[in-house]
C-alpha cells in the first residue's frame, strides 16, 4: 500500500462501505483506484470480470460489492442472496489471482455466525451452530466467500484476506422508510417527527437489546490496516467493542437529530436477539483500534442525511 498509484480495485465503490474506503484511499494519497459502476462491469458475468481484469491488472482488490437487503428482502428473494453474492465473490476472487493481483481483501458480515453464538462472538464461532434463518442464504453465500479464499490461500500460496465488520453506519447509508437498519431508521423518524410536529416517537420492542455499531470510515481505516499488516488464513472481525441498548441508542438520535417530544416504546412488538457483539481482540492485538465515538459518528451521519437525503426530496 506504499505505492500510492498502485491500482487497487474498489468493487461496490458506490455503497455504504466502498464509498468509505475510497474516501479513505484519497485521504492516504492514492492516485489510482479503479472503480466501477454496475452498468460499466457486471459482477455476476464471468467473461466481463475476467476482461476487466486482464486489460486493467489492478495490484490489490478490495472486494465490498454484494447483494444486501434486509429480513422482507432476504426471506422474499433467497435465490437471489445466495446465486448473486456467490457469482460476484467467485468471479472476482478467481479472476484477481489469474491475473496476478498481490493481494485481496474479502469483506463479509456479522451474519455468518450461528443465531446462538457465545457472547462476544469469536472467528472460532463460524460453522459451529445453525444461522438465523431470516439471512441464512446471505450468510452462506459470504461463509463461502470466506472459505473461497482460504481455499486459495491454501492450494496456490495466494494472499487473500477477509474481514468480517459488525452492524455499520455513516453517509451514505440506507434511509429507506421499509428498508433500511435500526439506526438510519431511527434517524429518519426522529427527523420527520420533529419537521412535522409530532408530540411522540414509539419505537418497536422493549428498548433493551444490545447491538453493536461502527462508523463506516472506521471500518474503512480498518480495511488498509488489514491489507498492510496481516495475511493469514483465518477472517478477522471487525467491531468496535462497544454495546448500546436499542434505548440508549433511540435516547442519542433523538438528542443529535434534535427531536423535543416523547420517546414510547411499543412492548408488544418483538425485540429480536438479545445481544450481539463481535469479540475483536484480534484486530486490536495486531494495533488497531477504532477512533469515531458513537455520538460523534451520529453527528456526523445526521449532517449528511439533512445535505444529501432531505435536500435531494426537497
Amino acid at each position: 500500500m506504499s505505492d500510492k498509484s498502485a491500482k487497487i480495485f474498489v468493487a461496490g465503490h458506490r455503497g455504504l462501505v466502498g464509498s468509505a474506503i475510497v474516501r479513505k484511499l484519497h485521504q492516504l494519497g492514492s492516485t489510482n483506484p479503479l472503480l466501477r459502476t454496475h452498468a460499466e462491469l457486471d459482477l455476476t458475468r464471468q467473461a466481463d470480470v475476467e476482461s476487466f481484469f486482464a486489460q486493467e491488472k489492478p495490484v490489490h482488490v478490495i472486494l465490498a460489492a454484494a447483494k444486501v437487503g434486509g429480513i422482507h428482502a432476504n426471506n422474499t428473494y433467497p435465490a437471489d442472496f445466495i446465486a448473486v453474492n456467490l457469482q460476484i465473490q467467485t468471479n472476482v476472487i478467481h479472476s484477481a489471482y489469474l491475473h496476478g493481483v498481490k493481494k485481496l481483501l474479502f469483506l463479509g458480515s456479522s451474519c455468518i455466525y450461528p443465531k446462538f453464538a457465545p457472547q462476544p462472538i469469536p472467528e472460532s464461532a463460524l460453522l459451529t451452530g445453525p444461522l438465523e434463518p431470516t439471512n441464512e442464504w446471505y450468510a452462506i453465500a459470504k461463509i463461502a466467500g470466506i472459505k473461497t479464499c482460504q481455499a486459495y490461500r491454501i492450494q496456490y500460496k495466494w494472499d487473500a484476506i477477509s474481514g468480517m465488520p459488525t452492524n455499520l453506519y455513516g453517509p451514505n447509508d440506507n434511509f429507506h422508510p421499509q428498508n433500511s437498519h435500526v439506526l438510519p431508521a431511527l434517524m429518519r423518524r426522529f427527523h420527520e417527527a420533529k419537521v412535522s410536529g409530532a408530540e411522540e416517537v414509539v419505537v418497536w420492542g422493549s428498548g433493551s437489546p444490545l447491538r453493536e455499531f461502527l462508523h463506516v470510515d472506521d471500518l474503512a481505516d480498518a480495511c488498509v490496516f488489514l491489507l498492510e499488516r496481516y495475511s493469514g488464513l483465518e477472517h478477522v472481525n471487525i467491531g468496535s467493542g462497544q454495546e448500546v441498548t436499542i434505548k440508549e441508542l433511540a435516547e442519542l438520535v433523538k438528542e443529535v437529530v434534535g427531536f423535543e417530544g416523547k420517546l414510547g416504546w411499543d412492548s408488544t412488538k418483538p425485540d429480536g436477539t438479545p445481544r450481539k457483539l463481535m469479540d475483536s481482540s484480534k484486530l486490536a492485538a495486531l494495533g488497531w483500534t477504532p477512533k469515531v465515538s458513537l455520538r460523534d459518528g451520529l453527528r456526523q451521519t445526521y449532517e449528511w442525511y439533512l445535505e444529501n437525503v432531505c435536500a435531494a426530496s426537497k
